[in-house]
């Protein structure tokens, strides 16, 4: 980079893209860290994409076109023992709750966009500027170098991704079953959560499954073969959507709560030098609710309205000004995290006195009107301000 650039960013991920082409856009020089992917197993990933989500990356011209966009017009919720719930858009007002974006396509859409924006240099290793982001995900090296402390909770759940095409279509509908499966060497069943995500657009017989399970059922569910695993999610399901077959390998990772202990600081040995977390290498949250992605975003776009806003003589690395960013986040990262956190630990409670509780709540704020609708309208990102 012939000029020193103003930020670093360090991760070139769906946020490390998405903040260089929004602060290239504000006429500030971006290096970009890409470092060469490690090969960690399939990529069978599909994220649930918000309004405010769609907003930011409609604006950014790298909104993906069907049938790598799937319009989710219904997420119905089953509890353990009859408790269901349902959000629909119609109820909004809206045609559609959130999407389905695959992850893939979208990637491939953002790095296009990085290649055409003369504000962004690609660079193989960090290089010095007044801020550097940290976007590196949740095992984020340069996190750990700083010395910035990572605060894990760790479910006792695996998520199991991969996608199958299914008998009947999935009408876009999000499906999610709370449920109970058997753990060899347990005589009592443990939690588990299933989710059924559409995929291939309009119409479509394609679903993202995540299968979120006790760790000591892993093993099982993986050495089975597709077809076997396929029957045995179909039942697990209640043949929902018909006979089953998967299109992809399966993938495996640990669940867990995290959250850095702080978002900001002075990189060491200098104070002209400031860094901020963002996305995953600040925050992890459990998949159930499926904001991570949203909140990822959520992050840059609010640390973007934070230098827009900036007085003009204040620099990158003011303390006092990347405060304001950490302030505003941690704030909805802690209260979206508190929401997934809990609803985990509430289905993971065995016994009929928990079962009959949870179900009778599910019931209750299904009719709950106003709290149900303002909670839809918070996770569709209905009432998030946009970064311009």
């Amino acid at each position: 980079m012939a000029t020193p650039p103003d930020i670093c960013i360090r991760g070139a991920g769906i946020v490390g893209r998405t903040l260089a082409l929004l602060l290239a856009r504000e006429r500030l020089r971006v290096a970009l860290v890409d470092a060469p992917p490690q090969t960690t197993g399939p990529d069978v990933r599909a994220y649930s994409l918000n309004g405010a989500a769609q907003r930011l990356l409609q604006d950014l011209r790298c909104w993906p076109d069907s049938p790598a966009v799937t319009p989710v017009h219904q997420m119905q919720v089953f509890g353990d023992h009859g408790g269901t719930l349902t959000f629909g858009a119609q109820d909004q007002g809206t045609s559609e709750l959130n999407w389905m974006v695959d992850v893939p396509v979208l990637e491939a859409r953002l790095a296009a966009a990085v290649q055409f924006q003369p504000q962004i240099e690609v660079v193989p290793s960090p290089v010095a500027a007044p801020l550097t982001v940290i976007c590196e995900g949740r095992a984020s090296q340069t996190r750990a170098e700083l010395g910035v402390g990572f605060d894990i909770t760790a479910y006792e759940q695996h998520a199991i991704a991969t996608r199958l095409r299914c008998e009947l279509p999935h009408g876009g509908v999000a499906r999610q079953w709370f449920t109970w499966g058997q753990v060899p060497g347990r005589t009592e069943s443990q939690a588990e959560i299933l989710a059924l995500l559409p995929l291939g657009g309009e119409g479509g017989h394609e679903v993202a499954l995540v299968w979120s399970v006790h760790p000591l059922r892993v093993p099982h569910l993986m050495d089975l073969s597709s077809e076997d695993f396929a029957q045995e999610l179909a039942q697990a399901c209640g043949l929902a959507l018909g006979r089953m077959s998967l299109t992809a390998e399966r993938a495996v990772w640990p669940l867990q709560l995290a959250r850095a202990s702080r978002w900001i600081g002075d990189m060491p040995g200098t104070s002209k030098q400031a860094f901020a977390l963002a996305g995953d290498a600040a925050h992890a949250m459990h998949p159930l609710a499926g904001q991570g992605l949203n909140v990822g975003l959520a992050d840059v776009a609010e640390l973007v309205r934070v230098i827009q806003a900036k007085e003009f003589w204040r620099p990158l690395h003011d303390l006092k000004l990347l405060r304001r960013y950490e302030r505003a986040r941690q704030a909805d990262v802690q209260a979206m995290g508190l929401v997934t956190d809990g609803l985990q630990r509430l289905f993971a409670q065995p016994g009929p006195v928990w079962q009959n509780l949870r179900n009778w709540g599910m019931r209750g704020f299904d009719r709950s009107g106003p709290l149900k609708n303002w909670m839809t309208r918070h996770a569709m990102g209905a009432d998030a301000p946009s970064a311009h």
